[in-house]
């Protein structure tokens, strides 16, 4: 694979779904800082390729909550794209190879329907239960790189999570457009870094990729 190579977040930058997730459900009842609890969770949960019972007990432990707390039933959940979510897709597919890139726990990823959702313009999934690195790692956004024949200089992210997706492709060597739905940017300072890109959805996001990778071609 040659040329540039756009990994997207799935969950609030390409979609929604209509129910709390795992990771959210666990960080609300964890009398621990809630971005402490993600860190854990992160940690813990989302690069498993499965969970065990022990598993469960460990990260309910972490978090300081009661094994009760992890729900006893989980299934995936349809996605529900953002507006435009194709229309950007294929706007972006022009200029790069795209793949997604997303932390997810094993029982709640559908990658049949999220393939099928997608296609054509999105050719690979990397969800981090099957990788084995959960976003911010650097390690996460060097895997899909190196997989993909890529240096991660070429490589693209784009997502709405400001730590993971912004400080997490920073760290790894990786072009970021953080997706801002209205909000302020965490840290502004970041902004002097040309390596940072700010849009405020995902259409928006596509015609920043479409100058970038026209500006690397000139």
């Amino acid at each position: 694979m040659t040329g540039l190579l756009v990994s997207v977040d799935v969950g609030g930058t390409l979609g929604h779904v209509d129910r709390p997730s795992l990771a959210a459900t666990l960080a609300t009842a964890s009398p621990l800082d809630t971005s402490e609890a993600r860190r854990i969770i992160r940690q813990k949960l989302h690069a498993q390729p499965s969970i065990s019972p022990q598993i469960v007990v460990d990260v309910c432990a972490a978090l300081q909550v009661p094994v009760s707390t992890f729900p006893r039933a989980i299934a995936p959940a349809p996605l529900r794209l953002v507006p435009n979510a194709l229309t950007a897709l294929r706007a972006m597919s022009r200029h790069a190879t795209l793949v997604t890139l997303s932390n997810v726990t094993c029982l709640e990823a559908d990658p049949s329907a999220l393939r099928d959702l997608l296609h054509p313009w999105v050719l690979d999934h990397f969800p981090s239960y099957r990788i084995g690195y959960a976003k911010p790692d650097p390690a996460a956004f060097q895997h899909v790189a190196r997989t993909c024949h890529v240096s991660t200089a070429h490589m693209v992210h784009i997502g709405d999570d400001w730590t993971c997706d912004v400080v997490g492709a920073r760290t790894a060597g990786v072009t970021a457009i953080w997706i801002s739905h209205g909000r302020p940017v965490p840290e502004p300072d970041r902004l002097t870094d040309h390596g940072v890109l700010v849009a405020a959805d995902l259409v928006a996001a596509s015609r920043q990729l479409t100058e970038l990778a026209v500006r690397r071609r000139s």
